[in-house]
C-alpha cells in the first residue's frame, strides 16, 4: 500500500498538476472584451483580389509596417505556433495590414509560406499610410504603431468585430508579440482556444435548443 502511494505521489500527481496548470487560467474563463465594434476593412485592395471582412470571422490581425521582408521571421512564428494547428476552422482567419507599395514583398512571404503550408487563411490587405494610422487608433490600444507603420504584435477579433486580450492585475494584455515563439505557443494558444471554445460551446447549445422545439 505504501509503495503504491509513494508511487502515486512521485509519478501520477505530478502529471495531473502539470495538465491543471498548463491549461490556463483562461481556459476556464470567458475572455474579456477590451474594444466594442471594431471597424470592418470596407473596399481596401488585397493581395488575392478577393474582399476581406471581419464579420462572422475569428480574425487573428497583424499591422506588418514598411519592413515586412525584414520582420518576416515573425509571421513564421505566427505561421508555426498558431496558423498550422487552426487555419483549416473555416471561420478563421490572418489577416496582416500593410501600407500600399509592399505588395511584392507580402507575396514573397506568402510563396515562401505556400511551399509547406496551405496559404489560403493567410489575407494581405493594403492601404494608404494615414488608413491605417486611423484603423488602429480606433482599435484604442495603449501601445503605438513603430515610424514605420508596425507592431511584432497581434491581436484577436472576434466575430462581432470586437477586441479580446486579457485583464491583469495592472493594465491590460491586449496583443501577443510574435517576436516571441514561447508567448505564443503559451498565452495566445490558451486563448486563442477560449475563443474557439466559446464559439464552439454557443453552437451545441443553439443546437441542442433547435433539437428541443
Amino acid at each position: 500500500m505504501k509503495k503504491n502511494i509513494v508511487l502515486f505521489v512521485l509519478f501520477v500527481l505530478p502529471i495531473v498538476a502539470y495538465l491543471f496548470f498548463a491549461s490556463g487560467v483562461n481556459g476556464y474563463t470567458k475572455l474579456p472584451t477590451l474594444t466594442t465594434n471594431t471597424a470592418d476593412f470596407g473596399h481596401w485592395n488585397t493581395l488575392d483580389g478577393k474582399e476581406i471582412t471581419l464579420n462572422g470571422k475569428v480574425t487573428i490581425l497583424g499591422f506588418s509596417g514598411t519592413e515586412l521582408l525584414k520582420n518576416r521571421g515573425n509571421f513564421f512564428n505566427l505561421n508555426q505556433k498558431i496558423y498550422q494547428t487552426y487555419h483549416k476552422f473555416k471561420d478563421v482567419q490572418f489577416v496582416i495590414l500593410c501600407p500600399i507599395g509592399t505588395e511584392s514583398d507580402a507575396k514573397k512571404v506568402v510563396d515562401a509560406f505556400a511551399m509547406f503550408t496551405d496559404v489560403s487563411q493567410w489575407r494581405f490587405v493594403f492601404a494608404s499610410p494615414e488608413e491605417i494610422k486611423a484603423y488602429y487608433a480606433q482599435l484604442k490600444l495603449v501601445e503605438k504603431l513603430d515610424d514605420k507603420l508596425g507592431t511584432s504584435k497581434v491581436y484577436i477579433i472576434d466575430k462581432n468585430r470586437n477586441l479580446r486580450g486579457r485583464k491583469l492585475v495592472k493594465g491590460t494584455k491586449e496583443g501577443y508579440n510574435t517576436f516571441h515563439p514561447a508567448e505564443l505557443s503559451n498565452e495566445m494558444l490558451d486563448d486563442f482556444k477560449v475563443i474557439l471554445y466559446e464559439y464552439r460551446a454557443a453552437y451545441k447549445k443553439n443546437k441542442n435548443a433547435t433539437r428541443q422545439i
